[in-house]
């Protein structure tokens, strides 16, 4: 066994007088021979250990079928055509159609599915020109968060010439006139140091059938390099917006100027203290969503002929609830509550005056939402976790909400039902959780249960649907989501408390969720595993470390795993203000340094069953963390649970993954729980 453990470097680093070992540096090198034979062997003894479970086989067949319904996005309306993604059930890709009537023949505009042999380039940006006719469209390879823009002639179905590149997380603002589009890009790589590659935003116009090398600068801060800018233009194509923000942090700012103007921008909003989301605007009365003076979000009026904050006029002040988004359509404003982690939906006019509720087919979560201020009818995507995402369109002249299409699954929904309980955490602090189970579980303490987290970035996690889960509670499993402090479940302040310093508390709010299941009979050690990726794949590598006795086994999906480097990798430094900076502020490497999963790993512990998955393309969190901790554990480890790592190739952070990858994926996951619980699939055959 021992050609498994990766080899040991003496590399030693200085963090203000403590010396911290970093013996796998080298797997931070991808392109190395020694990363890619070290990873070759990884991925070799997952694949078998996976491919020997007998149960693997018969979950993957039922998650396939399960998987074969007909997903639909909402409609946009743009002109007087309605556009809407549909996957027919197993397309790697979604493929985009226009209709003429809600009714009518659904012509294929995009099918990404030929944008590549298999299935890993899709289309990850779309806008639509006001009238319909024209479409800027992102492409992006293998799972990579940079992207290709290309211009398609909506009713030709041809392509323009050129194409716009170094695009990533971009906006796209076309101007009411069709001549073009300001967009958002990043420096060509090459032309500033690494470091720098995801730093210097800059603003450009482009001008329709034109090389992007004539494309103009609109806006650019060289000097306040970290600065990011997104273009916008009012429903009204009257002004220009810049939504200014800085790496993932929610304080931003809002600039502005007139379409037709070449003068410089207005920073009507610049002091960067509070979020400020441009929800519309009448004439020259901005509205926004601000959490200033409002930790659960309020709507607000600026009037651009007076802004001084001594004008601003407050219409729909805080209440109980977190305000989630807020739209305008049919010149009202439409605003999603967040009561307790899920969604509720009510109407006000323009003047903050309540006018009525949507009533919501059951506790669940919006996921997407279409309609413009001038438009009488909006459509929404509702979802939950045992209600596969549903297309309603609510007509404000009835005042009616109505299906558009529903998916047909083959699983007994009714026999299943989500409950919510609310624990107590560590410091006292009361922390909602969604169970979902058979209905008339038996609470014998035996459960197998996955309990599944993310707590960070202001991120809530409301009800959502995944078919892994279906295939999971179908055989007996019982499925939980705790919602921890660091999300926005409960406004800016719940988020707050799982940030920098108090990040602890996000751990202690999961270990508590856990403790919670085993003291009220769901499950026991043996048979609970915890879930999370990302942010939550740091939540979960922190708590087995902290609490090795407390998990049966762990999944841990493209990990933030080394605290002390993560801002040196990709867009690692726009997470600096949930994590800190260990590099620079002495006291953020000390508290950082106290959870860091890779520092924390202690020789001789008998570490739970892990499952450690990333992709080799993640430009997001790049896939030296997960290899780090797999190398550092498997070397540890001092009981017999397997250390398993899995590196995806040609995938990225999850963006446009083809559906074939995510089942593959998944099944494995799944397979190695019901390896780990003794589960057999009775109900999966």
């Amino acid at each position: 066994m021992h050609d498994l453990f990766a080899r040991r470097d003496d590399v030693i680093e200085d963090y203000n007088g403590t010396k911290v070992a970093d013996p796998y540096r080298w797997l931070e090198n991808p392109a190395s021979a020694d990363t890619l034979a070290w990873v070759e062997t990884q991925n070799a003894i997952t694949s078998q250990y996976i491919s020997a479970i007998p149960a693997r086989a018969k979950i993957q067949a039922r998650m396939t079928a399960l998987w074969d319904y007909p997903k639909y996005s909402v409609p946009v309306k743009r002109g007087d055509r309605y556009f809407f993604h549909k996957n027919t059930g197993l397309q790697d890709q979604s493929v985009l159609y226009r209709q003429d009537t809600l009714q009518g023949e659904a012509v294929v505009v995009i099918d990404p599915n030929t944008f590549s042999e298999d299935g890993t380039a899709a289309l990850t940006n779309q806008a639509f020109s006001e009238d319909g006719g024209l479409l800027a469209y992102g492409i992006s390879s293998s799972g990579s968060d940079w992207q290709e823009i290309k211009i398609r002639q909506v009713d030709k179905g041809t392509d323009y010439p050129e194409v716009i590149r170094w695009c990533k997380f971009s906006s796209i603002a076309w101007r009411h006139d069709n001549q073009g589009f300001f967009y958002n890009r990043l420096p060509e790589p090459g032309t500033v140091s690494e470091e720098d590659q995801s730093n210097f935003s800059q603003v450009y116009w482009h001008t329709l059938g034109t090389p992007q090398i004539e494309d103009q600068l609109i806006y650019e801060r060289p000097e306040d390099k970290e600065l990011s800018f997104s273009p916008v233009i009012t429903d009204d194509g009257v002004y220009l917006v810049l939504h200014v923000w800085h790496g993932t942090d929610p304080e931003n700012r809002l600039y502005y100027r007139k379409v037709d103007s070449d003068g410089p921008f207005i920073r009507l909003l610049d002091a960067a203290d509070a979020s400020y989301n441009l929800i519309g605007n009448n004439g020259s009365i901005f509205y926004i969503q601000t959490n200033l003076d409002a930790p659960r979000s309020r709507v607000i009026a600026i009037d651009l002929e007076h802004p001084d904050r001594a004008n601003w006029q407050e219409l729909i002040p805080q209440q109980e609830d977190v305000i989630s988004f807020v739209t305008m359509v049919n010149n009202q404003f439409v605003v999603t509550y967040m009561h307790d982690a899920h969604h509720e939906m009510k109407i006000y006019n323009l003047d903050g005056n309540y006018v009525q509720d949507i009533i919501l087919p059951t506790l669940g979560s919006i996921v997407e939402i279409s309609g413009k201020p001038q438009h009488t009818e909006m459509f929404i995507s509702f979802t939950s976790f045992l209600y596969p995402p549903t297309i309603f369109r609510y007509d404000f002249l009835s005042g009616t909400l109505s299906l558009l299409y529903s998916a047909s699954i083959d699983f007994e929904a009714a026999s299943y039902e989500t409950t919510q309980v609310f624990y107590t955490s560590k410091d006292g602090t009361r922390v909602p959780m969604f169970l979902t189970h058979k209905k008339g579980l038996v609470l014998d303490g035996n459960n197998p249960l996955l309990l599944y987290g993310y707590g960070g970035f202001d991120v809530s996690m409301t009800p959502s649907f995944t078919v892994p889960t279906l295939v999971w509670l179908e055989n007996g499993g019982v499925y939980a989501v705790a919602n921890l402090r660091g999300g926005g479940e409960y406004g800016e302040e719940w988020h707050r408390a799982g940030t920098l310093e108090h990040k602890q508390n996000v751990f202690d709010d999961f270990i508590a969720a856990a403790e919670w299941l085993i003291a009220n009979k769901y499950t026991n050690t043996s048979r609970l595993a915890i879930q999370g990726g990302s942010n939550g794949g740091l939540l979960v590598a922190a708590c087995m470390v902290q609490r090795p006795d407390l998990f049966g086994a762990v999944i841990c999906q493209v990990p933030v795993i080394d605290m002390l480097r993560y801002h040196k990798f990709t867009v690692g430094r726009y997470w600096v203000s949930d994590y800190g900076n260990a590099e620079t502020n002495p006291e953020h490497f000390k508290f950082m340094y106290a959870y860091s999963p890779l520092h924390n790993v202690k020789e001789g512990v008998a570490y739970p069953a892990t499952f450690i998955l990333a992709a080799d393309t993640d430009d997001r969190v790049v896939p030296a963390h997960a290899k780090k901790f797999a190398a550092t554990l498997q070397a540890a480890n001092g009981g017999n649970n397997p250390i398993l790592l899995r590196i995806e190739m040609k995938a990225g952070h999850g963006l446009g993954k083809p559906t074939a990858k995510v089942i593959e994926e998944r099944s494995d996951i799944l397979a190695f729980l019901f390896d780990r619980f003794g589960m057999s699939t009775k109900q999966a055959s």
